[in-house]
């Protein structure tokens, strides 16, 4: 097959140009992490091509579903956009390479074996002829693939595991990069939407004749049962007249729920008699009933949102034989499933194009109410293209949030000062139970417990000998979402800040009373240790400064933090994290560091400053000024050690979140005696500066 511009396809992934440019098609979602950049070091690592001459491009889903899903999922979230396509990529890479090489032999009528590939040139060794991988394109796409082609030993990496630049950076410094905000198609026209603002209810009614004769008003539509929006000549004319409009909204029954009325059913939890259980070791009660010393703690999490800096949006064009959706999404498929469904048409008939993200965070992972609103939009107005932009508030308001959670940890120490047991009871709500119940367990959520798993990606990096890990289910009214790092961030701040309470009832060090307990779990000690080493601990800090430690497993990684913090009164000084992971395998050290840096922007954020409460079944925060976000002069210095101990693939994107949170609030700690359980810092006066 070939490809759009009329270029060779040497197979799915890797299209040749005659001038030897390489275009790696990628399946997953770029939003600023880099995957496109390390999916390309992949393939082109495998191929063997000049990474100078290296471009990408999304295929489509419906291409996708036209020929049997030859790329696999699209799903970019979870951290799994390398770890979970690694190998099929850099087998296209392998393939293709092959393919060429195969193709120069039977050019030049030799045996393939006699010759060799390197930066895009392919070379008979023992004439030393040569020709460009541009040159045999055109006869290596007409070849049947090979079945199995070995991959290179990774001590061969000669891509994989360098700091190359991202492929993406300078269309985005030069404002080259279209997001789907940008997005201009000929004759479109633009919308906005309100939605009701209590989840649950529905429009009673509107006055659209109130606002027809606004400037550049085309349509006022009703979109679904929930939400109206107004069709306009510009968004502005479009949000102006949305604004102006009269609705009437059936709150339904969510009406009166506040956030105290929903922290008080997590409440209810924290003791309840049900609770689905996920590890049960030994005799927990017994354990803590005989113990020496019991040690108690509540800890409470807020919803959260995404707060993308790009708001939901995507432009739709619909006729009676074909529906076209430009969107940015970390999904592609589900952006498709969305459009079908909207638009009544079969596959052969609908057709998604990824766009960049201007954010993602997973709010455009598994939701995607704004691709489904655009296609009923457009439907109401065939043949022309709409873009449907969300406002900042209706991003905010209508968002899938953080679950909401409450977790009580009963802890039992001998008297020598070892954890004989350990009670954690998670109260709250679970995210599969909302959006994809088909993935429960007998009724119980999983990922709930991220980080406290027995085993797999999310492996408990502690051995107790009694330990009980449960979860009282208690959803609310206000949907939840899978937001970057998910469950890991409060299961990493109720844990790694207990284990500090731990270690201070028994007197002893913070990180020799977790090692006691990691004996059994090697590759959690040595990013632990690989912290307190760098960092200094057990040495004197300096004047003023104390430190906190965590530590997590999540998403097939192993990271660890040591915060450093200085106290004055209420302000807190973030001045130090050392962070350590390891993934398996670093792809591009430099874009891990940036990852690291960034995920910790979210994870302070959130501790500090960052909650959704509700009122009146609504979400009260509707912008920046009341989410905020922490500012360049709060960062702190980030110390990066990245120690990849190979023979796995763990994420990058989401990992290092969690433990950037618990290791502040230990070394806050640490410096005031005060220990914090529910949060943003805010509400207790303390403030990031």
């Amino acid at each position: 097959m070939r490809a759009q511009d009329g270029s060779p396809e040497i197979n799915a992934w890797i299209v040749i140009r005659p001038d030897d440019t390489v275009v790696v098609r990628v399946a997953r979602s770029e939003m600023g992490q880099g995957t496109i950049t390390g999916l390309a070091q992949m393939a082109a690592e495998e191929l063997e091509c000049n990474w100078s001459k290296v471009t990408t491009e999304y295929p489509t889903p419906g291409q996708s579903v036209a020929r049997k899903r030859v790329w696999g999922n699209f799903s970019t979230g979870g951290s799994r956009g390398i770890r979970e396509s690694n190998e099929y990529v850099r087998k296209g890479g392998a393939t293709a390479r092959v393919m060429l090489v195969q193709a120069a032999a039977d050019a030049w009528k030799v045996p393939a074996s006699e010759c060799s590939a390197a930066n895009s040139v392919i070379t008979h060794k023992p004439t030393g002829r040569t020709t460009t991988y541009g040159k045999v394109a055109e006869a290596a796409a007409k070849l049947t693939p090979p079945a199995d082609v070995p991959l290179k030993d990774p001590k061969e990496w000669k891509i994989i595991g360098k700091s190359v630049k991202r492929l993406d950076t300078i269309d985005k410094v030069t404002g080259a990069q279209v997001y789907g905000a940008d997005l201009k198609l000929p004759g479109m026209l633009n919308a906005t939407i309100k939605e009701c603002p209590v989840f649950g209810g529905k429009v009673k009614s509107f006055e659209a004749d109130k606002i027809k004769s606004m400037p550049g008003v085309r349509h006022v539509v009703k979109v679904g049962e929930t939400a109206v929006a107004v069709v306009a000549d510009t968004w502005w004319q479009a949000k102006t007249a949305l604004d102006a409009l009269p609705i009437a909204w059936d709150e339904g029954p969510n009406a009166k729920v506040t956030s105290a009325s929903i922290a008080e059913t997590l409440k209810s939890g924290l003791d309840a008699d049900q609770a689905f259980v996920r590890t049960q070791v030994g005799d927990v009660k017994a354990a803590i009933a005989g113990a020496a010393k019991k040690v108690e703690a509540v800890y409470a999490y807020p919803f959260l949102n995404h707060a993308p800096m790009e708001p939901m949006n995507a432009t739709a064009k619909y006729t009676a034989d074909k529906c076209e959706v430009w969107v940015p999404t970390q999904n592609g498929e589900a952006a498709f499933a969305a459009t079908l469904a909207a638009s009544g048409l079969p596959a052969e008939k609908c057709e998604v194009y990824k766009i960049n993200l201007g954010g993602g965070f997973g709010r455009r992972g598994a939701f995607h109410d704004y691709v489904t609103q655009a296609v009923l939009i457009a439907k109401q107005v065939p043949g022309t293209p709409v873009k449907l932009l969300w406002t900042r508030e209706e991003d905010m308001v209508q968002g899938r949030y953080h679950p909401v959670m409450q977790a009580k940890l009963t802890g039992g120490l001998d008297a020598s000062g070892n954890l004989v047991g350990l009670h954690l009871r998670l109260s709250g709500q679970s995210i599969l139970a909302a959006v994809f119940p088909q993935n429960l367990q007998d009724g119980r959520d999983n990922a709930t417990f991220q980080g406290l798993d027995p085993s797999g990606d999310f492996t408990l990096g502690y051995t107790v000998p009694n330990l009980l890990i449960d979860h009282a289910m208690r959803n609310t009214h206000v949907p939840p979402g899978f937001w970057r790092g998910v469950n890991i961030n409060q299961n990493a701040i109720f844990l790694e800040c207990f284990m500090d309470e731990l270690a201070k009832a028994a007197g002893q060090d913070a990180l020799e009373f977790r090692r006691k307990l990691m004996t059994k779990h090697p590759k959690h000690l040595a990013v632990l240790n690989a912290v307190a080493d760098r960092a200094g601990w057990g040495k004197p800090a300096p004047q003023g400064v104390h430190r906190g430690l965590a530590h997590m497993m999540a998403f097939g990684s192993y990271v660890a933090a040591c915060a450093e913090v200085s106290v004055t009164g209420d302000k807190v000084k973030v001045r130090r994290i050392v962070c350590a992971t390891d993934p398996g395998h670093a792809v591009n050290p430099a874009q891990i560091e940036r990852q690291i840096a960034g995920s910790f922007v979210y994870g302070l954020s959130a501790v500090f400053m960052e909650e959704c409460t509700v009122k009146d079944g609504r979400i009260e925060q509707t912008n920046f000024n009341s989410f905020d976000s922490m500012r360049i002069a709060q960062m702190p210095k980030v110390e990066s050690i990245i120690m990849p101990s190979g023979g796995f693939w763990g994420g990058v994107g989401e990992p290092t979140i969690c433990v950037a949170a618990p290791a502040v609030l230990n070394a806050y700690f640490n410096a005031t005696g005060k220990r914090i359980r529910t949060f943003p810092l805010k509400n207790h006066g303390i403030q990031m500066v």
